[in-house]
């Protein structure tokens, strides 16, 4: 990975994790961008109510000395929509992420999937609250990770809130700020379509891996070079867009 070399580069940049997962899977990726001489702020989601995990999001900005590259996985990818509407954000980049348009959910988007699509394995809700079936979550969630990599992400699995999932966009940011979108084309919880479909309507510059839904950690170093490709052109793409 290159150091800070453009001539206003982003310096600072906040990961937001998706659900089902806490703020540690980012940890590779922390390590990279921190060699790279980036300062790098890992929200904790609760993933309990949306207007929670944004307001999450949102001190993570205050708190960066100057603006922001907001980065998001899975349903992470809702929270920087609405998030990143902050004015010290400067460039988004959604990592296998939804990514809503106004009046979204990301329940609607689940729903939204192309049909024939296997539904990603979300047991019925108890307690106000939704968990993947562990005996499903490894090939649904983490196919390329060690066998006991995804067993252990199962295990330990934070529960997803309805209110989470039904929290809506009310004015999405990637309408007015540059936007990045990592197409991971073997995911099984966000369709490669359905994350084609997203990253498009965005205008994102899209890559594409052959890469799980956990792409943060089979491929960080991949993660980290798109993060970094953000941060270094946010500025002019910002002046452009």
């Amino acid at each position: 990975m290159k150091t800070l070399q453009a001539a206003n580069p982003i310096h600072n940049v906040v990961l937001v994790h998706g659900a089902f997962v806490d703020g540690s899977g980012w940890k590779a990726v922390y390590d990279i961008l921190k060699k790279g001489g980036y300062d790098v702020t890992i929200v904790q989601n609760s993933t309990a109510t949306l207007d929670g995990d944004v307001s999450a999001a949102k001190r993570a900005i205050a708190d960066a000395k100057g603006d922001v590259i907001l980065v998001g996985h899975s349903y992470g990818g809702v929270v920087i929509t609405e998030a990143g509407n902050d004015p010290k954000v400067a460039g988004l980049v959604y990592v296998a992420a939804y990514a809503p348009a106004a009046g979204e959910s990301l329940g609607s988007l689940v729903a939204a999937a192309p049909p024939g699509v296997a539904a990603p394995p979300i047991l019925p809700p108890e307690n106000d609250s939704v968990l993947l079936d562990k005996a499903k979550f490894p090939a649904a969630f983490a196919a390329d990770l060690p066998a006991e990599a995804a067993e252990f992400m199962a295990a330990s699995q934070t529960p997803l809130g309805l209110a989470a999932l039904d929290g809506k966009i009310s004015h999405p940011a990637w309408q007015d700020k540059p936007t990045w979108y990592l197409l991971t084309t073997q995911d099984k919880m966000i369709p490669p379509p359905q994350q084609r479909q997203m990253a498009e309507r965005t205008h994102a510059e899209i890559s594409e891996i052959a890469s799980s839904h956990a792409v943060f950690l089979s491929h960080p170093k991949i993660v980290a070079a798109l993060i970094e490709k953000a941060a270094q052109n946010a500025s002019t793409k910002a002046a452009a867009h």
